[in-house]
């Protein structure tokens, strides 16, 4: 491998100095000073080419050398509003740097650092699923005029690009209710998805009798519902969940209620029912880190979300006491798989005029996606 000392780079452009990009395994051996060194002098080396997002849940050695973090939305708008840089490198998952590429310059170009981080939720409603399940309510009800699909955010382009195509529109954590209120002023019934939790949190907030709900299995035949409760039905839940939220539960509640009894429970609206029903607060956790943050000194804090983000709340609130809501370690699994050493080494191929794993989204998909995103900016 070329010592990174001898590596030069034009103000201009980016100079290739060798023929093949450098293997991942020359990273991997490093130590953690190394890396955070060299991916450091990489990006100075790159200055204002390269634009460095960090999810909220990423670990704190990537988060390190992020120019901008906060929830995966939030990011790709914020790299398409900086045209001026023409490298994204987005540390998250597939389907965020997906949404980025979709909502990006035409100049831009978006890179995962490492293609294997994905998304369980979003792995859980493939795209052949949905149609088989568009073309089943199809053969029950005059589904183009009485249902709207509403996808997360935290999902596969194809399948924004789906919802841009039937009409439907995407959601985030924050803004669902408001989604779900457009969606049912245009149409009787929504086929939410991928995740089940959302949904059914954000209608229960907003007082929709359990008996207007389904779930949408999506293994089963009809979902496994009758063609009478899919009539009836005004939401259909996609059997989809967050293996990160599904873990804290109600028990984890009481224990710390019992142990501190001024404690305020903050959790994700993608847990379970039966946590958001005992929790003080319900949000995003952009709504998560705002609100702890803003908490007058000494208050105690229960969160229940990602570990890495409430382990920086807890460094960054020391005013405070905040919790993990679970005694189980709760990482996004998938997002850890960005690590310093993959980072590293697709900073210093940049450096070395070689562009690894390149996301971008189908022209033709990319086009519905943003469809279905813009309906909901425009909303929002």
């Amino acid at each position: 491998m070329i010592p990174f000392s001898s590596l030069t780079i034009d103000d201009q452009t980016i100079n290739a100095v060798e023929t093949a990009p450098l293997p991942i395994t020359d990273f991997q051996a490093l130590s953690e000073q190394e890396l955070y060194d060299r991916t450091a002098a990489a990006k100075t080396r790159l200055s204002n080419q390269v634009l460095i997002l960090g999810h909220n849940y990423q670990r704190d050695e990537v988060i390190a050398h992020a120019d901008l973090r906060g929830d995966s939305l939030l990011l790709a708008k914020q790299a398409a509003a900086r045209s001026e840089y023409p490298y994204v490198v987005f540390c998250g998952v597939h389907f965020m740097a997906e949404t980025a590429d979709i909502l990006s310059r035409s100049n831009q170009t978006v890179i995962l650092p490492d293609l294997a981080a994905g998304c369980s939720m979003a792995d859980m409603a493939a795209i052949e699923q949905v149609d088989d399940c568009w073309e089943t309510l199809a053969k029950i009800l005059p589904v183009e005029d009485v249902v709207t699909p509403v996808v997360y955010v935290n999902s596969a382009a194809v399948l924004k690009a789906f919802c841009g195509e039937h009409g439907g529109i995407t959601c985030t954590s924050s803004n669902a209710r408001a989604i779900m209120e457009w969606a049912w002023s245009r149409r009787e019934k929504i086929l939410f998805f991928p995740d089940e939790h959302l949904g059914r949190n954000t209608a229960n907030a907003m007082g929709l009798p359990r008996d207007a709900m389904i779930v949408w299995d999506p293994f089963l035949p009809n979902g496994g519902n009758s063609e009478k409760a899919i009539r009836r039905a005004r939401l259909i839940l996609w059997k989809g969940h967050c293996s990160v939220h599904q873990m804290f539960q109600p028990e984890h509640v009481a224990y710390f209620r019992k142990r501190y009894p001024e404690i305020q429970i903050i959790v994700h609206p993608e847990c379970h029912e039966d946590v958001v029903k005992l929790a003080d607060l319900v949000g995003s956790t952009e709504f998560i880190i705002r609100t702890v943050s803003q908490a007058p000194p000494g208050t105690i804090w229960g969160v229940g979300t990602e570990l890495n983000l409430v382990n920086r709340l807890k460094r960054e609130q020391h005013d405070k006491q905040v919790f993990f809501l679970s005694p189980m370690v709760c990482r996004c699994a998938t997002m850890y798989r960005i690590d310093a050493a993959h980072l590293c080494w697709t900073m210093e191929n940049l450096v070395h005029g070689h562009i690894v794993n390149q996301i971008r989204v189908p022209d033709d998909e990319k086009t519905m996606a943003k469809l279905a995103l813009e309906r909901m900016m425009a909303l929002s």
